[in-house]
């Protein structure tokens, strides 16, 4: 009797102490992508067209010079800094956003874009450009975020036509079926219109540069609701990846758990896309390095989503200023170099399963 009560009792030990050391790495994992963060958002600050040495830096944000202000404090307070705190939150709300994605559609392939924001913020800037005449960034970014959130409850409608609500599958077609919609729509408007067509392909490119605090301030409130959201998901996506029958006995309300990602995302990436353009394999490369680093437990991978998606905007700006003088834009730099890493990420079959 004592050796048959052992067995069970020994293997729950086990699990324990097998749970415990997940833990540890994970926290540990945590605790490595927050210093990297903090290198990279120094990086961020210290280098570009203009060097700046570290401690010209540190002096620049805790020290500024009283009067005459110097060149370096004027391009780190006035231009480095609201470039960086954008690049945090936007990288962060992209890849939070694709992690989701992925995980709601069951697609690996998945990103942010997928739900026809992107066209949907492009549709509504060209439209305050041409019809309206805004040309002030601060103003045409409301537009973006409106046409963002418009182009996603649109899918998520047409998704749900037909009785048996909103499935991965129809959200994917209804998405792919408005982003065709609107990219017509626009091309024929910017083809007729000179400042809708320097205005669009100035935004599209996607760049985190020109932008102050004031654009910060108006997104950070829609990004903080959108990883409220997507930290609430979490659990439903952990059932959900059991499949939906397995979700469905286990009581989980599906229809919310699908709700409540769908607005995390379009919060996320409505606001990433209007304040910066789209951004290209951001939300579709880290949901992969996350899940590779913390396996399928979305309670991890979200955290860690967000800031390997910060550190790998910062570092690709960086890139771009210094090998191009800051003519290269973030959104070129994440495309040249994330196509290859997304071509290995598709060789290793492991990684592209969900």
């Amino acid at each position: 009797m004592t050796a048959t009560l052992a067995g069970p009792a020994g293997q729950r030990s086990r699990g324990r102490v097998v749970q415990a050391g997940q833990r540890r790495r994970r926290l540990a994992g945590l605790l490595v992508l927050l210093l990297a963060l903090v290198l990279a958002v120094g990086l961020s600050l210290a280098f570009g067209a203009r060097a700046i040495p570290l401690g010209a830096v540190w002096d620049a944000l805790l020290n500024p010079p009283t009067g005459a202000q110097d060149p370096d404090t004027i391009v780190v307070r006035s231009l480095r800094v609201p470039r960086t705190v954008i690049g945090v939150l936007v990288g962060m709300a992209l890849g939070v956003a694709g992690a989701l994605m992925q995980g709601h559609t069951r697609n690996p392939i998945a990103d942010p874009g997928l739900l026809g924001v992107n066209q949907g913020a492009a549709f509504a800037i060209v439209l305050a450009v041409v019809v309206f005449g805004v040309q002030d960034l601060s103003s045409f970014i409301w537009f973006g975020f409106a046409g963002a959130m418009l182009a996603a409850i649109v899918v998520f409608v047409l998704g749900a036509v037909g009785g048996r609500g909103a499935t991965p599958v129809t959200l994917a077609l209804a998405g792919a079926a408005v982003s065709a919609l609107l990219y017509g729509i626009i091309s024929a408007i910017v083809l007729g219109n000179r400042q809708g067509m320097e205005t669009y392909r100035f935004w599209h490119v996607g760049s985190i540069a020109g932008r102050d605090f004031a654009i910060a301030g108006q997104i950070a409130p829609f990004l903080v609701v959108g990883l409220l959201l997507a930290l609430m998901n979490t659990p439903g996506l952990n059932t959900l990846s059991l499949g939906e029958d397995v979700a469905k006995s286990l009581g989980q309300d599906l229809r919310r758990t699908r709700v409540t990602g769908v607005l995390a995302i379009t919060l996320l990436t409505g606001a990433a896309v209007a304040a910066c353009g789209p951004i290209a394999f951001l939300g579709l490369i880290v949901p992969h390095v996350a899940r590779f680093l913390t396996g399928p437990d979305y309670r991890w991978l979200v955290p860690f989503a967000a800031l390997l998606g910060a550190v790998l905007l910062l570092l690709a700006d960086v890139l771009g200023r210094i090998v191009s003088g800051d003519s290269f834009e973030v959104g070129i730099m994440l495309a040249v170099l994330g196509a290859p890493v997304f071509i290995v990420l598709v060789r290793r079959r492991g990684l592209a399963r969900l």
